[in-house]
């Protein structure tokens, strides 16, 4: 309950009790937590005392408001630093979680104009392109796009499409030394958002990376949604 002689203010004591019944499971992700007046009648504080609680609940990002509808817990978001080349894999295993692929598609392409100039070869050339919806425990958090020039990694066909592509690649003595990516926030597309079960226009992080081997030769081009209410990227600086 909240002690009202405490020099802690009452906000943040309401905001521990819920964030408790979160961590605990009391409150389960994707159901509605009691309204303003209900939890200013039971816990004996102002609506705005509740307002500011549920605030800054919201802002952390384990609450969402969901117009006409109410506030609900939100799944927590996955951080993904910026300054370390790591897999999908990788990073959802560091977390804990188990990851998945579904493989939306799988073909022998021409490259087009844009990845063959990011892969530093001639449009036309002969690649390979898979495109997959990534999951952490199942659930849809990532679509992405590879391609690659069919010459140069022709093992990709016989692949297993739903492990770690970065595994794979490694596994045939390629060795991927660093990367070079672009973030940027887009509106899902209607296919993508499907298949990432959002809502079309909803935010999305568009991440674009080339990866290298070697000397800096250009091995992969990704394009990758990553669902804006799921991720938040983060990036270390000194000055």
């Amino acid at each position: 309950m909240i002690d009202k002689q405490s020099p802690i203010p009452m906000y943040y004591q309401l905001e521990q009790l819920i964030r408790e019944e979160i961590s605990t499971g009391k409150r389960e992700l994707g159901t509605a937590i009691p309204s303003e007046r209900e939890l200013s009648d039971k816990y004996g504080v102002s609506r705005m005392t509740v307002r500011q609680a549920v605030n800054n609940l919201v802002a952390e990002g384990l609450l969402t408001r969901k117009k006409g509808r109410g506030t609900f817990v939100e799944a927590p978001k996955v951080e993904m630093p910026l300054m370390k080349l790591t897999s999908f894999s990788e990073d959802m295993r560091q977390r804990g979680m188990e990851p998945g692929a579904e493989v939306v598609s799988f073909e022998s392409i021409h490259i087009g104009p844009k990845e063959a100039e990011a892969l530093h070869v001639e449009e036309g050339t002969e690649g390979y392109q898979l495109a997959r919806v990534r999951t952490a425990d199942g659930e849809p958090m990532a679509y992405e796009v590879v391609t690659v020039v069919k010459e140069m990694f022709p093992q990709l066909e016989y692949a297993d499409h739903g492990g770690s592509f970065y595994a794979h690649a490694e596994e045939q003595g390629i060795q991927i030394t660093g990367a070079y990516q672009t973030l940027e926030p887009v509106l899902v597309p209607k296919k993508v958002a499907q298949l990432l079960t959002i809502k079309k226009g909803d935010p999305t992080l568009l991440l674009t990376r080339v990866s290298y081997v070697g000397q800096n030769k250009p091995f992969e081009h990704v394009k990758s949604y990553y669902r804006g209410d799921r991720y938040t990227f983060t990036t270390e600086m000194q000055r």
